[in-house]
């Protein structure tokens, strides 16, 4: 019988921000940005019984909750607890499957012998993430994926849930029919249209019928309304690209509000690449315009590249052929990656004068954090903190 345990951080943004501001634990917190334009990057659970929630409008948020305290994002504070967290994962598990930063399914039916039950695995992650982060986080424990990610959201904050498997319809058929996997607004109508509210509802129909009314998804539903879902914990995918991007809190024209920006994106993307062990020779910028048009422009290097400023100069090169001086509201740099190593020459070749720099660069970011030592334009713009809303494209990679 498989075990999978789904492990979701409770309100991640907001969690490490009063882990690490003692001054706003227990307060209503909202992780967001510009309070007219922006949106709720995260909610703390003190701040959700005002209606606050994770994608909101700001100004919506600040009407329901005039007393919340907003903080900017701090990305690359939560890219650093996120790999903390997976660090923990694999001391049980290599059998990893990421959805996002700060939730991920693990598959421990190998490790019960040497760890314990599920639940007790579950109880010594969340303990340890507790202890060694300050973090809190709920897990769901199941036999299949769909059932995991269900306990999981029902255990928040900070608690487990497990269903066994012969717990398993009893455990679904009070949930609402939206709690299906894949059953979006317009399904949902469609099957309480038939009179089916709930999970159970779905359950008790033969799966002839429910193919009869909803085609080839019919017997999914059945399947699912049993508990049945026989997909796997898939690890690390391999990353086509790997991209970083900000939005800023006021439109921005000229080239030179543009360019810190730019380059404090190629700098991020060419750290996570050389982390990665990862090179790139397409170089891709992205820019999204006040009225909300969007174009991307692309250029392929002779040789691949993990070097910020081939990065940066590159992507400068396609912001001054495209930009047109008109106001823009994002700027993003990214990388695709070769899908086929490059062919090896008769005489290998020495490496770039640059490594040597960026090996010195990357250890004294990752002693002393990215901000021990930059250049002067990021310095001077702020750049890379509270001038924008950052958003990273994640390097997909097999984890140790």
């Amino acid at each position: 019988m498989r075990a999978i345990i789904h492990v979701d951080m409770d309100a991640f943004y907001a969690s490490v921000e009063q882990r690490d501001n003692p001054s706003l634990r227990g307060k209503p917190v909202i992780v967001g940005g510009h309070a007219q334009r922006g949106v709720v990057v995260a909610a703390s659970y003190e701040v959700r019984p005002f209606g606050v929630r994770s994608a909101m409008p700001m100004a919506r948020a600040m009407k329901q909750a005039p007393h919340a305290i907003v903080v900017k994002p701090r990305f690359p504070a939560y890219a650093e607890a996120s790999e903390a967290v997976f660090n923990i994962f694999e001391r049980y598990t290599p059998l990893i499957e990421p959805l996002s930063l700060d939730e991920a399914f693990l598959d421990v039916t190998a490790s019960v012998g040497l760890f314990g039950s599920p639940a007790e695995i579950a109880r010594r992650i969340r303990k340890e993430i507790a202890t060694e982060l300050g973090l809190p986080a709920s897990a769901g424990i199941a036999n299949a994926k769909f059932v995991a990610k269900i306990a999981s959201d029902l255990a928040k904050p900070n608690g487990q849930r497990e269903v066994r498997s012969e717990e398993t319809v009893a455990f679904l058929a009070g949930l609402p029919v939206s709690r299906l996997w894949g059953v979006g607004p317009k399904t949902e109508e469609a099957l309480k249209h038939e009179g089916l509210e709930t999970i159970g509802d779905v359950a008790l129909k033969d799966s002839a019928w429910l193919d009869s009314r909803f085609g080839s998804s019919g017997r999914h539903l059945w399947e699912l309304s049993h508990g049945i879902d026989a997909r796997d914990v898939v690890p690390d995918r391999a990353a086509r690209s790997v991209g970083a991007e900000d939005t800023f809190d006021e439109d921005l024209t000229g080239q030179e509000a543009l360019r810190p920006h730019v380059h404090a994106q190629a700098l991020r993307v060419a750290r996570r690449l050389r982390r990665a062990g990862l090179k790139g020779r397409v170089i891709q910028l992205k820019l999204k315009f006040s009225d909300f048009t969007v174009v991307t422009r692309r250029t392929t290097l002779r040789e691949a590249t993990d070097d910020g400023q081939t990065l940066y100069r590159t992507a400068l090169d396609l912001l001054e052929r495209a930009h047109e001086g008109r106001a823009l509201r994002l700027t993003g740099v990214s990388v695709l990656l070769d899908e086929e190593p490059p062919q090896l020459g008769l005489f290998p070749a020495a490496p770039p004068r640059s490594a040597k720099l960026n090996a010195v660069l990357d250890r004294i970011a990752d002693r002393f954090g990215t901000k021990a030592i930059t250049t002067a334009d990021i310095a001077g713009a702020d750049a890379s903190d509270d001038g924008a809303h950052r958003s990273e494209r994640p390097v997909d990679k097999p984890r140790r």
